[in-house]
């Protein structure tokens, strides 16, 4: 069964971690929320969640992708973590899928995952002047080679369905969206 991280840090956006569990797990992926620190995890908006796990007791399991939230002060939570440049590194250095939404992206920059890609994210939150080497596009989900990052709240949907694609297949993507009701 395909595996998937979301850790989850202080101030995450729910709208995307709620859309990306969901989704994803519709589609039979089996989703780990890991929080960084242990017990509920409070995110943007106040919506308080509870992770699957402390980020500490999944460090050394193995998944077919990592995707990071976005939400203010969330991805900043997430690049002051080593535990999560630790775990890109791993992810990128074993060919594995890495995605992010929103400001998330900022974290993947910070790791030097996007020098020489194309990547999206929230208006402001990666600036080219700080990433010459980044193609920073507006698209509302971006895919580079094993990186798929995404604009913000309103483009999670779209986000979800293309990483169910991603590791599924278009046919259970199809599935999942059309169970949706989703004008196409």
């Amino acid at each position: 069964m395909t595996r998937v991280l979301i850790p989850l840090a202080p101030g995450f956006e729910e709208l995307e971690a709620v859309t990306l569990i969901d989704l994803l797990r519709r589609a039979g992926i089996e989703v780990v929320t890991a929080g960084l620190e242990a017990g509920v995890i409070q995110a943007s908006h106040g919506t308080r969640l509870m992770p699957d796990q402390p980020l500490d007791r999944v460090m050394d399991d193995d998944f077919d992708m990592i995707i990071l939230p976005g939400g203010l002060p969330g991805s900043t939570n997430l690049d002051r973590d080593p535990r999560i440049h630790q775990l890109l590194a791993r992810h990128h250095a074993e060919d594995r899928f890495i995605a992010a939404i929103c400001a998330a992206p900022r974290v993947l920059a910070n790791a030097g995952l996007l020098k020489g890609k194309s990547a999206t994210a929230y208006p402001g939150a990666v600036a080219i002047g700080d990433f010459p080497e980044l193609d920073l596009l507006t698209a509302p989900v971006v895919v580079d080679g094993r990186i798929i990052t995404s604009r913000g709240p309103g483009t999670a949907l779209d986000f979800a369905l293309q990483l169910i694609e991603c590791l599924e297949g278009k046919a259970t993507r199809d599935e999942v969206e059309l169970a949706l009701v989703r004008e196409l």
